[in-house]
């Protein structure tokens, strides 16, 4: 197989977009993803899914026609890995699904002209676009990470776009061009930085991939109001790297068993697939009502079939709830430390249940400023 030509190659990425919305690309983002092309933006070795659950490289001098299709797909690709602590190589930067790019632009909105600030900048294809669409003058970018700072002006460079480029800390919004227009993120975050809050004017946007600490899902897309809270519906996609300032290190192993402990048990009529299965929706009412805790399965566990274990990330405290491979009607249930997660869990899932199992598309987000943070406060909308 040849080369694909840019045009054609475009084309084909808009076709695959234009499915995933169930909709044509509006005509100015039509005209934005065919004067930015995405490939110009892509290191020279990307990261594939490799249908195992892991990645695997493909090169560009050596496999030059696969990495030009991975380009030009409807897919999310990894352009960076981090070393963890323990020698684990995680996730650390990414080129976003392009439908997903869109969807977000379409939520964000606004005119050419309007100041916009960007968090998380990533490899630039998002700043470019932004550029091409409201004025390189009028657009900054922030990136926390200098190495992808670097890289994404010299793609920019490339491009024809200038938007105003920073290596700082996309928490903290950026000052100097403030006030703006709009805020969008390209990094997920689980509280609204009271930057962003106090940099976005009146009546701004501010649109940002959102994140529990339970379940990674959904977009705000928030106004500011005029009395300087901000509101918004939480939309149906988006799964998105963490803010860096926002991420906790907490494992369950190392910060919270003990030997010694002597956790509360009991036993549940709730199964834990209710609430960390596929019901994404049940898992974000769950997130959002039952801050700062997370889950994980375990298959290997001693004395069950399965076990979710619970924690949260303050490593305070713990719970488990134990499937023992032959019934479904109840599950014995151990909790220790100050919060009982899984009776927590339980009352957010009776909350959900009530409620009519309300779709993310009904949660809405009051962000207000309290102290050096904000609150939040969740809402159902009719």
């Amino acid at each position: 197989m040849s080369r694909p030509v840019p045009d054609e190659a475009i084309g084909a990425l808009l076709e695959q977009i234009a499915e995933q919305l169930g909709a044509p690309v509006p005509a100015q983002l039509r005209a934005a993803l065919r004067a930015v092309p995405r490939h110009l933006f892509l290191p020279s070795t990307l990261w594939l899914r490799d249908g195992k659950g892991g990645y695997e490289a493909c090169d560009r001098a050596r496999e030059p026609d696969r990495w030009w299709r991975a380009a030009y797909r409807d897919v999310p690709l990894v352009t960076q890995f981090t070393e963890l602590p323990d020698g684990d190589l995680v996730p650390s930067s990414s080129a976003s699904m392009p439908s997903m790019v869109v969807r977000m632009l379409m939520a964000l909105g606004g005119r050419r002209g309007q100041r916009l600030l960007e968090i998380g900048t990533g490899t630039g294809f998002n700043a470019a676009l932004l550029s091409y669409l409201f004025g390189a003058e009028n657009v900054t970018s922030l990136d926390v990470d200098p190495g992808l700072i670097r890289r994404a002006e010299q793609a920019l460079r490339a491009s024809g776009q200038r938007p105003e480029v920073h290596c700082a800390d996309g928490a903290g919004g950026w000052r100097p061009a403030a006030p703006y227009d709009a805020i969008i993120a390209t990094c997920s975050v689980r509280t609204v930085p009271l930057p962003w809050l106090e940099q976005v004017v009146a009546g701004g946007r501010i649109v940002t991939p959102w994140d529990t600490a339970w379940c990674n899902y959904g977009t705000l897309v928030a106004t500011k109001q005029a009395d300087g809270t901000a509101e918004g519906a939480l939309a149906p996609y988006g799964s998105f790297m963490l803010m860096r300032a926002q991420q906790a290190d907490v494992e369950l192993h190392r910060d919270l068993l003990r030997d010694g402990q002597h956790p509360e048990r009991s036993t549940t009529r709730l199964s834990p697939w209710s609430v960390a299965g596929n019901d994404l929706d049940a898992q974000m009412y769950v997130g959002l009502h039952v801050p700062g805790a997370w889950h994980s399965w375990d298959t290997e566990a001693e004395g069950a079939h399965t076990r979710l274990w619970l924690a949260d990330d303050q490593a305070t405290s713990w719970a488990s709830v134990d499937y023992d491979g032959r019934q479904t009607s109840t599950f014995a249930v151990a909790q220790y430390g100050a919060r009982k997660l899984w009776d927590e869990v339980v009352r957010a899932y009776d909350q959900y249940v009530a409620a009519d199992r309300p779709g993310i598309d009904r949660l809405r987000l009051r962000v207000s400023a309290e102290g050096r943070g904000t609150r939040h406060e969740v809402r159902l909308s009719a």
